[in-house]
């Protein structure tokens, strides 16, 4: 086992500023979408079938990319920041195009590529802590993620509002399809947002590469194909999980169930 020496405070910063980027994505899109979606002609009673990408992308995304990342080592690029880098490039690209869309289809069909891509470079960072801090560093480590999915999820909502205010552009501006012309900076500033973040966590930190008998453990988990091993990986966690964490489930269950009904 690599023994894993502590990070100063400026360390943890760049190791999840990539975080911030991530959440900002996250924040456009949920402060944007159902505004998009009306401004393409969607009326309301449509609008949670049109939501639809967040949560299934998320329960569909999330344990596969996990089980893949676990099961990924490069001796150049490392095991978790290829998905970052990966995540990051589409969601940028899926951010630019978000407002040029000129029907509901092309938005929601964006939106799923753009949440896909989110949960991509988001589930590995999580390990991303775990692999790199020493165990008394965790807590800092995902307070760190903590404060930049605040920070990134408040600028990502404001952001429209302050080139309003600062007079950049003016509300009354928009473009053919109907969408404001503020959106379209917004989600320009999140795309370069998302690729700039992360683009400089992957420059300043380095993964902790795999010792001879983890490398061995990763040979073998790449013998077994991903569905697989991703649904078996879920049934261990469950069957190993504390009885806190299960506890937990129904809380996180009915707390979403509850803030997607808004």
């Amino acid at each position: 086992m690599i023994q894993k020496t502590k990070m100063n405070f400026w360390q943890i910063w760049n190791m999840n500023f990539g975080f911030f980027g991530i959440q900002f994505s996250f924040g456009l899109q949920q402060s944007n979408m159902s505004a998009i979606y009306k401004y393409l002609g969607a009326d309301e009673a449509s609008l949670p079938m049109l939501w639809l990408a967040g949560p299934v992308t998320g329960l569909l995304v999330q344990p596969i990319i996990g089980a893949v990342s676990d099961g990924t080592w490069s001796p150049r690029f490392g095991r978790r920041k290829p998905f970052f880098l990966i995540g990051a490039l589409i969601a940028s690209v899926a951010l630019v195009l978000m407002p040029f869309s000129t029907t509901i289809f092309m938005a929601a069909s964006l939106l799923w590529i753009l949440d896909a891509a989110n949960n991509i470079a988001m589930e590995p960072y999580r390990a991303f802590v775990a692999d790199r801090l020493p165990k008394e560093q965790h807590s800092i480590g995902f307070l760190m993620q903590s404060f930049f999915t605040g920070l990134g999820i408040t600028l990502a909502n404001f952001t429209p509002a302050i080139l309003v205010s600062l007079g950049m552009l003016a509300i009354s501006d928009k473009f053919e399809n109907g969408i404001p012309t503020y959106t379209y900076w917004a989600f320009f500033i999140g795309a370069f947002a998302s690729v700039a973040t992360i683009l400089l966590t992957v420059l300043t930190t380095k993964e902790i590469p795999p010792t001879a008998e983890e490398f061995e453990l990763l040979k073998e988990k790449k013998k077994t194909p991903v569905v697989k091993r991703t649904f078996v990986e879920i049934k261990e966690a469950f069957t190993n999980m504390p009885l806190t964490m299960k506890q937990l489930i129904p809380v996180k269950f009915f707390t979403w169930y509850a803030m997607f009904c808004y």
